[in-house]
């Protein structure tokens, strides 16, 4: 079975997971090697993750539906972990 999913979108949103997977720590920084943590900033990121979601509603494939939706959950678990964390 085929997905049903654009692959400049399916980009786009892996884009952004991989970019808050980072800013909440949770991966390494190409640059410096080490994780850098920014809840403020990786809550943002998936703010517009949402919002995309929202945007683009009515116009998503099933399984595009599906594939932000299962995006956005994982980042929210991860954000919910890390948030308890602390500092």
């Amino acid at each position: 079975m085929t997905l049903q999913i654009d692959q400049h979108l399916a980009q786009l949103i892996l884009s952004l997971q991989a970019g808050a997977m980072q800013q909440m720590g949770k991966t390494v920084n190409p640059a410096t090697g080490k994780p850098d943590r920014d809840m403020e900033v990786a809550k943002y990121t998936i703010d517009i993750i949402a919002m995309l979601e929202t945007k683009m509603r009515g116009t998503l494939t099933s399984d595009e539906g599906r594939f932000i939706s299962s995006v956005l959950t994982d980042l929210r678990l991860n954000f919910v972990d890390e948030s308890g964390k602390g500092a």
